[in-house]
């Protein structure tokens, strides 16, 4: 007899609360009413040389009529990784059919990371890559309207003595949005020194496990040296290529200084396109405006 709606139900919450207490603070949900989870799996606890980032989403019929739909996300990950991982996975997937899977999936996962920690060197020609490449990115525009005179001072954060002490200054959080299952979230902070506010306020940032679990978090900042009157710039694509570039275009155009923006996404399994630059960016737009 078939499951029903309700028993498959049970069974995904059994599941993840399982998989909950098994990893900790390893397991994210990103979204409990879309089933999007993931989960951070390393080559070993103390000094990990090899890390990945297993998102799934688990569709009304998993695990007895329907497979989870799942990304893999690491700085590592060329095609052929990914390939091999994603044959091992389907493989575990047939062999177990009907059945909960993921903690197969996770510790599958894990042993491959085993097996490169111990025939490998982690520093050697590492690249990031982005799960979607467009052929016609160079056609794209910035989607922009132009901001009045008042909301550009608003955007020019004055610096205080308390940030030039290092205090990490306060950091505001956009509103989320969705697109096909994909969700954008935007993070300012007013900043004033690179070499280390900047790299305080990712570090705070990357605290939040949902954050730190997004599949791309792009980000771009501008501070404005007045001994020099030079502007000392800089971005991150982390994956999604050109995009940390666009997003400090758009900072470019809105004239804004001494802030930096930081651009999650997590990834829902469906490409976007171009469309995913157009949020980004308006993300970042409407963060920067409030």
């Amino acid at each position: 007899m078939a499951a029903s709606d309700t028993e498959r139900a049970q069974q995904q919450i059994d599941e993840i609360e399982a998989l909950s207490s098994i990893y900790g603070d390893d397991w994210c949900v990103v979204d409990e009413d879309e089933k999007i989870y993931c989960i951070k799996i390393s080559d070993c606890l103390d000094q990990p040389k090899w890390t990945l980032c297993l998102q799934v989403i688990l569709p009304p019929g998993y695990p007895t009529a329907e497979p989870p739909i799942y990304q893999l996300n690491a700085p590592w990950l060329r095609r052929q990784d990914y390939t091999e991982l994603a044959n091992s996975l389907e493989e575990i997937y047939v062999q177990n059919l009907g059945e909960s899977i993921l903690y197969l999936w996770v510790e599958k996962i894990r042993e491959v990371l085993v097996e490169k920690a111990q025939s490998s060197d982690p520093e050697s020609d590492i690249k990031k890559t982005t799960e979607e490449v467009d052929e016609d990115d160079d056609d794209f525009l910035l989607d922009y309207q132009p901001i009045q005179e008042d909301q550009i001072k608003v955007l020019n954060y004055m610096t205080s003595e308390s940030q030039e002490d290092e205090e990490l200054p306060p950091i505001h959080h956009g509103t989320p949005i969705t697109d096909r299952r994909s969700t954008f979230q935007a993070h300012l902070a007013p900043v004033v020194t690179p070499d280390k506010l900047v790299k305080r306020v990712l570090e705070k940032l990357y605290e939040n496990k949902k954050i730190a679990s997004a599949t791309h978090n792009i980000y771009a900042y501008r501070i404005y040296c007045e001994d020099k009157q030079t502007f000392l710039q800089d971005c991150e694509d982390d994956g999604e290529t050109a995009a940390g570039g666009r997003l400090l275009h758009l900072m470019q155009i809105l004239n804004v200084h001494n802030v930096l923006v930081v651009v999650s996404r997590w990834y829902g399994g469906i490409l976007l396109g171009p469309d995913r630059f157009k949020h980004i960016n308006n993300c970042a737009r409407s963060v920067l405006v409030e």
